[in-house]
């Protein structure tokens, strides 16, 4: 058992979380009971998740895409209003951290992302950025766009689009997790061989071509659900409670 305000506390120091501008509250979100034994944790807090929550007797919802996003409407009504009213009945706290948990160095998606590519020699796709949001990393070997695009398809379990450039061989690879396909000309800027993110836009196309750049989008969720994960293990053994991962497995 471990008081909700000591993980709160835990999390943001750990995450830098105050030193993001970003697009939602990071932290917590909703505020449920005090005590916590069990932790489940989900990319985004849909209602499939809250239910698996409640099903599970949890006291935390941990997520990577939370709530009060800017520009959302203030009333709270329809399906927000319902997600949000079955977590204030059972007294769950819903906990969402968003920039902090893809920037994170160990605990973060970007981190989780180059462990998997087994990607070496990590650095900032934006040298100017304190805490960087996005990375570079190199493959041990060279490939073609085409043995790329076949690998991180394998290893991310997604299968990938490929927008291709003139460039024959790629060893030096740009991402950034989610919705960050506009970052390839950050990837330009830094000469990289390959830009990976989650989605895709229809100017991504060109940008590639004419930034001659290859990029691979290799899905929003499924370049973002191992933070939370990683998260929630390092809250559990910090803490000494248990967690779970509940997987919805989104196609985007």
């Amino acid at each position: 058992m471990a008081q909700l305000n000591d993980i709160i506390q835990w999390c943001n120091q750990t995450l830098k979380s105050h030193e993001f501008k970003d697009y939602a509250p990071n932290g917590l979100q909703i505020e449920g009971k005090s005590e916590v034994n069990k932790i489940v944790c989900a990319v985004t807090a849909s209602q499939e998740a809250i239910e698996a929550a409640i099903a599970q007797g949890a006291d935390l919802l941990l997520v990577h895409h939370g709530y009060f996003w800017k520009g959302e409407p203030y009333p709270i009504t329809g399906m927000r209003g319902k997600r949000i009213k079955a977590l204030i009945q059972h007294d769950i706290s819903l906990v969402g951290y968003h920039l902090p948990l893809d920037s994170h160095p160990v605990l973060g998606n970007n981190a989780a992302i180059a462990d998997i590519l087994e990607l070496d020699n990590i650095e900032a796709l934006d040298p100017a950025e304190r805490n960087p949001i996005g990375n570079i990393g190199y493959l041990k070997q060279p490939m073609s766009a085409t043995e790329f695009k076949v690998f991180v398809s394998e290893r991310l379990g997604f299968n990938a689009i490929h927008l291709p450039a003139d460039k024959t061989s790629i060893q030096k690879v740009g991402f950034c997790t989610g919705g960050a396909q506009d970052y390839i000309s950050k990837a330009a800027e830094q000469n990289c061989d390959a830009y990976i993110s989650g989605e895709v836009s229809e100017r991504t196309f060109y940008e590639a071509k004419e930034l001659n750049v290859h990029y691979y989008a290799c899905g929003h969720h499924a370049t973002e659900k191992y933070g939370v994960q990683r998260l929630a293990k390092a809250i559990s053994e910090q803490f000494n409670i248990e967690y779970s991962y509940f997987e919805l497995n989104n196609p985007i």
